[in-house]
C-alpha cells in the first residue's frame, strides 16, 4: 500500500513512517500542502491512501481536502484519513462533509491508526473478476460461495474473507495477525481460537490440503 503523509511535524511523521513502514507499506512525506498537492498530480507518485493533518503552514488542511477531492472528480478516487488534533463534533462533522473518508484525532495509537488504514484499502480494492479460480476451486466475490468439481458451498462473511484474502494473493503467507487484521474490524473481541475455527470449517469444504498451514509462521494457498 503506497501511503502519503501530509504532516509538518517532524518527530510525529518520523513516528508513523516508522510504524507504517514495519508491515510492508511504501510512505511518502509531505511537510508542506502545495508540495502534497504535487505528489497526487504526478502519476507516478500518486497514493493509494493519503493521512492528512489540517494544520499546514502553507494552507489550512481543509482546503487542502477539498482540492484533493476537486481532482479527484477527473481522477482516480483517494481515501483520506484525515489526522488532527481538532476534535470538536464540528471539525469532525465539516471534515466528512468535505470528503474526508475517516477522521481521526490526535493524541491516537498508532494500531487504531494502522486498523482504520486496512479498513479504508479494502474498501478502496477494486474486485476486478467475481470468480477468481485456483485449482479446482472457484471463489465467487458476488454470491459468496466457493465452487469445488462442479458443487457448490455458502460462505460466511469471516470465512469468506480469509478465502479471498489467501487467493487474491497465492503464495504470500499470512499470519494469524494479519489475518485477523483482515477479517475483524479494529474494535472487535476476538477469541484465542476463532482463527482456526475459520479456517478448519473451510477446509472442510475446499479440502483439507487447499490452505497450507507454514508452522509458527501462518497459512497459505498455493497457485
Amino acid at each position: 500500500m503506497n501511503i502519503l503523509l501530509i504532516e509538518d511535524d517532524d518527530l510525529l511523521a518520523r513516528g508513523i513512517q516508522n510504524a507504517l513502514a514495519d508491515v510492508h507499506n511504501s510512505i511518502s512525506l509531505a511537510t508542506r500542502g502545495r508540495q502534497a498537492i504535487q505528489l497526487i498530480r504526478d502519476p507516478a507518485t500518486c497514493p493509494d491512501i493519503i493521512i492528512l493533518d489540517l494544520g499546514l503552514p502553507d494552507m489550512d488542511g481543509m482546503d487542502l481536502l477539498r482540492q484533493i477531492k476537486t481532482h479527484q472528480k477527473t481522477s482516480t478516487k483517494i481515501p483520506v484519513l484525515v489526522l488532527t488534533a481538532r476534535d470538536r463534533v464540528e471539525d469532525k462533522v465539516l471534515g466528512l462533509d468535505e470528503g474526508a473518508d475517516d477522521y481521526l484525532t490526535k493524541p491516537f495509537e498508532v494500531e487504531e491508526l494502522m486498523a482504520r488504514l486496512r479498513v479504508l484499502e479494502r474498501r478502496s480494492k477494486p474486485v476486478l473478476d467475481e470468480n477468481i479460480a485456483i485449482g479446482n476451486i472457484t471463489l465467487n466475490t458476488a454470491s459468496y460461495t466457493i465452487s469445488k468439481d462442479g458443487e457448490n458451498f455458502s460462505l460466511p462473511r469471516r470465512e469468506f474473507s480469509i478465502l479471498l484474502t489467501l487467493m487474491e494473493n497465492p503464495g504470500r503467507v499470512f499470519s494469524r495477525e494479519q489475518l485477523i487484521d483482515r477479517v475483524y474490524e479494529w474494535d472487535e473481541e476476538v477469541c484465542s481460537n476463532s482463527l482456526d475455527v475459520h479456517i478448519h470449517n473451510i477446509r472442510k469444504k475446499t479440502g483439507s490440503d487447499f490452505i497450507r498451514s507454514i508452522r509458527g509462521v501462518g497459512w497459505l494457498v498455493v497457485k
